[in-house]
């Protein structure tokens, strides 16, 4: 009797440090996208007030229509691109907390 409580305490260890595990890659991976979303944001504004100034010195208004033009197709080049890391950031953070328990998944036999 005494070997089954051990069991079972051992077994409710193991699952608590799995899911602390879990936890920490939660952590970790919120960090990240903090740090991109920060790193994100500080570039745009100083792109954004670059373009301003830009804007303002133009000498003429179609200097001042290819300045937006290229701002345009820039901050969308970015935006593309800052997308797509934050779908590997996402993408990490899951597959990072889920590593824990992956043993509870039964692994699909070869034919």
């Amino acid at each position: 009797m005494m070997n089954a409580f051990e069991d079972v305490q051992k077994a409710g260890q193991a699952n608590m440090n799995r899911a602390l595990d879990s936890f920490g890659a939660l952590s970790r991976g919120w960090q990240a996208l903090a740090e991109e979303t920060a790193d994100y944001s500080k570039k745009s504004y100083e792109a954004g007030a670059a373009h301003v100034e830009k804007l303002l010195g133009a000498k003429s208004v179609d200097l001042a229509i290819e300045a937006q033009t290229d701002f345009v197709r820039a901050s969308y080049e970015q935006a593309a691109g800052r997308a797509a890391r934050f779908s590997e950031l996402y993408l990490g953070l899951v597959k990072d907390m889920a590593k824990p328990f992956e043993e509870f998944v039964p692994t699909p036999k070869k034919k």
